[in-house]
């Protein structure tokens, strides 16, 4: 039977401070990569897991329009730095938020077929329409 030793005869060669210097910032930028895959997967993977996702960012509902089928949770994001609200723009509405700050979300089931517009109170050129089937 071969025995195995963890030791070895020869010393190990040393790194010039220059290529110990390279191999350490290359380690580093390894692990950023690695860590900017595993976020993008992360976010790609919950915009596939939940299509019923509406996210408020740059001033702008997105997506504008989005198509669900009867009994469909939609859930609105805040990712501005400013407040904003999802409100229905039917009469009586059939939803409001009131003001969702950085991160706030708001969640609302459509349970019937048809057009639902909406708008952000606190910035009426901001629009959108969830179109339930």
């Amino acid at each position: 039977m071969k025995s195995f030793s963890l030791s070895s005869s020869s010393p190990s060669p040393r790194l010039s401070p220059h290529a110990a210097q390279r191999r350490t910032l290359l380690a580093g930028f390894a692990v950023a990569a690695t860590g900017m895959l595993v976020l993008a997967g992360r976010a790609e993977a919950a915009a596939a897991t939940d299509p019923g996702a509406v996210h408020i960012d740059n001033f702008t509902f997105s997506p504008a329009t989005l198509t669900v089928k009867a009994g469909a949770r939609v859930t609105w994001t805040n990712r501005d730095d400013e407040p904003h609200t999802v409100t229905s723009s039917s009469n009586p509405r059939s939803f409001a938020s009131g003001a969702l700050d950085t991160d706030g979300t708001f969640a609302f089931t459509f349970d019937k077929p048809g057009m639902y517009p909406y708008f952000c109170a606190i910035r009426p050129h901001m629009t959108g329409v969830i179109v339930v089937k």
